[in-house]
């Protein structure tokens, strides 16, 4: 029995995919990783602008203000970091930039800038980011823009509640999702109600 003689071109070609990265989703487009870094940008400025906003907060009197300010900030670096993760998986460069001077104003005043904020990603950035992301089919990017979306969301009807209720906040725990960024006011029963991770992964703020 002979055996088979291997070309010279199909062993190359077979060496060369040895070499090729595996493909898990179709191309991505530079707009979507341009959205990627914007969002990434964003958070990054947030979760530095709430902490600053959070210690205005407690100086002003306002320690349950305060707190929420931390929570969102804890969830808000959560979104910048699996933005950076999904930028750099879909083969994208994370861009350099410096972070925003932030001054802030009364607790009032920046209860309303955060809402502003919020209530833009919640009802502009996000849904056209995952619009172009999900033409893409970019997996990654649909999943952490998906995960920031919901929890503005919920950081939007949050600030809203503190500031229509300033001065008579009623205390209340903040359990942020380190997976995802959801912040809640109590834990789930079972699972995240985002990424469908476990409660165990659910951090209380303090």
């Amino acid at each position: 029995m002979k055996t088979p003689i291997l070309s010279i071109a199909s062993i190359a070609l077979a060496a060369i995919g040895l070499l090729l990265p595996a493909t898990t989703s179709a191309a991505v487009s530079a707009q979507t990783l341009q959205n990627l870094n914007t969002a990434f940008q964003g958070e990054s400025n947030a979760a530095n602008r709430y902490q600053k906003f959070a210690a205005k907060a407690e100086a002003d009197g306002y320690p349950q203000v305060a707190k929420l300010f931390r929570a969102a900030s804890d969830a808000e670096s959560i979104h910048r970091d699996t933005h950076k993760a999904a930028i750099q998986e879909l083969g994208g460069t994370v861009a350099t930039f410096e972070l925003d001077v932030v001054e802030p104003g009364t607790t009032a005043e920046n209860l309303q800038a955060a809402i502003k904020g919020e209530t833009y990603e919640r009802d502009t950035m996000y849904p056209e980011f995952l619009a172009l992301a999900k033409a893409d089919d970019a997996r990654a990017a649909i999943r952490t823009l998906e995960f920031a979306a919901a929890a503005e969301k919920e950081h939007a009807m949050l600030y809203q509640d503190a500031l229509d209720n300033l001065g008579n906040n009623t205390p209340a725990d903040y359990f942020v999702c380190q997976v995802c960024g959801m912040t809640l006011t109590e834990l789930p029963a079972k699972k995240c109600p985002s990424c469908r991770k476990s409660k165990d992964e659910y951090k209380k703020i303090s």
